[in-house]
C-alpha cells in the first residue's frame, strides 16, 4: 500500500525501525528528568534520592514491559487509550487518553519554560513558545524528519552529561560520602521522590503512542522499550551519583543543579555548555513528547471523544497535522504561565493513573497473546498507585480533579449518546 493511499485512508505510515525507537525513547526521557527532576525528587527523599530512583526504576520497567506487550498486540496511535478501551471496556480507555493529554499537555508547557529560563531567562515565556511553535513545525513535516532530529538531541545531550560525570567524580572535592548524608531515610520520602522522579522515566510512552508508524510493531517495541529505559536508568544514575558526590544536600535547593556540581566541581569554565546542554536537552524531550501527546489526541479524535476534525492524516507527510497543532497551540498558551515543580507533580499523578490502567490492560493479555508474567502488571499497577498518592499533597488534588472533570465530560457524553 502506498503512503498516499495510507493517508488517504486516516492511517499514518510504517517508518520508524528499531534504532529510530530507541532514539526518540531517549530523546523523551534523558535531559527532562535530569535538569528539571533531580531537584525536587532530592528535597523529597533527602538522602533517600538513589533509592526513590531505584523504585521509579522498576515501576518504570514493569509499566515498559506491560506497555510494550500490549503496543506489540496493538499497533496503532494512542498507546494505553487504545489498551485500555479494548481489554478494560471504552470508559477506561477514555481515562487513560485524557489523563495522557492532559497531564503531557502540562508537562510540554513545563519544558517548554524550562528551555526559556535556560536559554533567555529574562524572556522565558517568549522564548517556551518560539520553542513550541518550531518544534511543532517539525514534528508536522513528517515523524522522520524528528526522529532526524531527536538523534542530534540525543547525541548532544550524552556528551554534556558525560562531561559532567567525568568533572564531578574527577574533581577533589568529590566525596562519595554525600550519598547518604543529610538526614534519615524515610519510606514515604522515597516514594514520593520516585512519584517525582517516574516523570523522567515516561518518556517510553513515546515508542508506545507511536505503534502505528513502527515497522514490524510486534518485533520492534518490545526491543525498543526496555532498550531505551535501560540505557536512560545507567545515565541517571551514573549522573545522579555524579552530582550528589559534590553538592550533597545542597543539590535540594539548586535551581539549575548540574550547572552547580560543575562549579563546585571546580570547572566553571563548563558552566555555559551546561546551560547549552540542558535547552538542548529539555529540547529533545519536548519534541517528542508533543509527538506522543498528538498521536493519542489522534486516537481520541478518531473516536469523537476529541472533536473529529483532528482526526485527519496529511495527505503528503502523512502525520495528525491537525491534532499537532492543536497541541502545539494549547502548549503555547499554557507556558506562559507554567510553574515547572508543580507541572511536575501533576503530570506524575496524571500518567501514574494513565500506567495503573496498562498494567491493568496487561493483567487480562492471554499467554497466547503475549502476556508478561503475572508480577509485572501486579507490580507496576500497585507501584504506580501508590507512587501517585505518594506525590505531595496539591499534585494529587490537581491530578484527581482533573481525571474527575474528564470522567464527568465522559458520562455526560455517554448518556446524550444513548439517548
Amino acid at each position: 500500500m502506498s503512503a498516499t493511499s495510507t493517508a488517504a485512508q486516516g492511517r499514518l505510515a510504517r517508518r520508524l525501525g528499531v534504532f529510530d525507537a530507541v532514539v526518540i525513547g531517549l530523546g523523551s526521557m534523558i535531559g527532562a528528568g535530569i535538569f528539571a527532576a533531580l531537584a525536587p525528587a532530592a528535597a523529597a527523599a533527602g538522602p533517600g534520592l538513589l533509592p526513590g530512583m531505584a523504585v521509579a526504576a522498576v515501576v518504570a520497567y514493569c509499566n515498559a514491559t506491560s506497555s510494550a506487550r500490549l503496543a506489540a498486540r496493538y499497533p496503532a496511535s494512542g498507546g494505553t487509550y487504545v489498551y485500555g478501551r479494548e481489554r478494560l471496556g471504552a470508559f477506561w480507555g477514555y481515562l487513560a487518553g485524557w489523563g495522557f493529554v492532559v497531564g503531557k499537555t502540562a508537562s510540554c508547557a513545563a519544558m517548554a519554560l524550562t528551555v526559556g529560563m535556560y536559554a533567555w531567562p529574562q524572556q522565558a515565556h517568549a522564548v517556551a513558545v518560539a520553542a513550541v511553535v518550531a518544534l511543532t513545525a517539525v514534528n508536522y513535516v513528517g515523524v522522520q524528519k524528528s526522529a532526524w532530529l531527536t538523534r542530534a538531541v540525543v547525541a548532544v545531550v550524552l556528551a554534556i552529561l558525560a562531561g559532567v560525570a567525568v568533572a564531578c567524580l574527577g574533581a577533589p572535592s568529590a566525596d562519595l560520602g554525600r550519598l547518604s548524608a543529610g538526614g534519615d531515610v524515610t519510606v514515604f520520602g522515597v516514594l514520593q521522590a520516585a512519584g517525582l522522579l517516574f516523570f523522567a522515566f515516561a518518556g517510553f510512552a513515546r515508542i508506545a503512542t507511536l505503534g502505528e508508524e513502527v515497522r514490524d510493531p510486534a518485533r520492534t517495541i518490545p526491543r525498543a522499550v526496555p532498550l531505551a529505559l535501560g540505557i536512560t536508568l545507567v545515565v541517571y544514575t551514573i549522573v545522579a551519583v555524579a552530582v550528589l558526590a559534590v553538592l550533597g544536600d545542597r543539590l535540594a535547593s539548586s535551581a539549575a543543579p548540574l550547572a552547580d556540581a560543575v562549579r563546585a566541581a571546580g570547572r566553571p569554565e563548563l558552566v555555559p555548555g551546561v546551560r547549552v546542554g540542558a535547552a538542548v536537552a529539555v529540547l529533545g524531550s519536548l519534541l517528542a513528547l508533543i509527538l506522543g501527546v498528538s498521536r493519542t489526541a489522534l486516537a481520541m479524535a478518531r473516536d469523537r471523544h476529541l472533536p473529529h476534525a483532528l482526526a485527519a492524516v496529511h495527505p503528503r507527510f502523512q502525520v495528525p497535522h491537525r491534532a499537532e497543532l492543536a497541541v502545539g497551540a494549547v502548549v503555547a498558551t499554557v507556558a506562559a504561565t507554567a510553574d515547572v515543580r508543580t507541572a511536575i507533580g501533576f503530570s506524575s499523578f496524571a500518567v501514574l493513573v494513565y500506567y495503573a490502567i496498562a498494567n491493568a490492560s496487561a493483567w487480562t493479555l492471554s499467554a497466547t497473546e503475549g502476556r508478561p508474567p503475572r508480577v509485572v502488571p501486579v507490580v507496576g499497577l500497585a507501584g504506580c498507585l501508590a507512587l501517585a498518592f505518594a506525590l505531595p499533597p496539591h499534585s494529587v488534588l490537581a491530578g484527581a480533579a482533573v481525571l474527575a472533570v474528564g470522567a464527568t465530560a465522559y458520562g455526560i457524553r455517554h448518556r446524550l449518546t444513548r439517548r
